[in-house]
């Protein structure tokens, strides 16, 4: 069997629709603490590879968040995935996960970056009516400008998205 803990909260999917979008300054908070999180994951050697809203659980009454779902993480240097197997969720893998390569730290980062992108905006960065035009988007195309939709938020957010989503290569 398998004994997990209980999370109280709810997943931060649940704000991902524009109704109920939080606080910018909260969204950066909490997308921050993720990286930090995945930042020591990364030292050691520890990849998630399905970094979306729906895996960060958070509790706004003890302000805990907690990453959850590393059912397919991988660590580094312990065997390899076979290549041209993708494994994720499609809307929110960075370009090398979805051609198979080598996932790393950074496609984690790129994954986190979908994720603010939408907890920002209540929209997916790229958007696409099939898997090979999705594919492609996030292949070769810019995200549209955060701020274009959210001309409230701060020069310096268009600039963390614009790093997070670059494509490396």
């Amino acid at each position: 069997y398998i004994a997990m803990e209980y999370l109280k909260g709810r997943h931060l999917s649940h704000h991902t629709s524009s109704s109920k979008l939080m606080e910018p300054r909260k969204v950066l908070d909490l997308i921050a603490r993720t990286a930090e999180a995945l930042g020591f994951a990364h030292k050691q050697q520890v990849v998630h590879r399905d970094i979306k809203p729906a895996n960060l659980m958070y509790e706004p009454s003890t302000d805990i968040l907690k990453i959850t779902d590393f059912g397919i993480a991988r660590i580094n240097g312990l065997g390899n995935t076979r290549t041209g197997i993708v494994l994720g969720t499609p809307s929110f893998m960075s370009p090398e996960q979805l051609e198979g390569q080598t996932v790393t730290g950074r496609s984690d980062l790129f994954s986190l970056g979908v994720s603010l992108y939408q907890l920002l905006t209540g929209q997916l960065p790229f958007q696409a009516d099939s898997m090979t035009g999705l594919m492609q988007q996030i292949a070769e195309s810019p995200p549209p400008p955060l701020r274009a939709m959210r001309p409230d938020l701060p020069p310096c957010v268009d600039a963390v998205i614009d790093r997070a989503l670059a494509k490396i290569g």
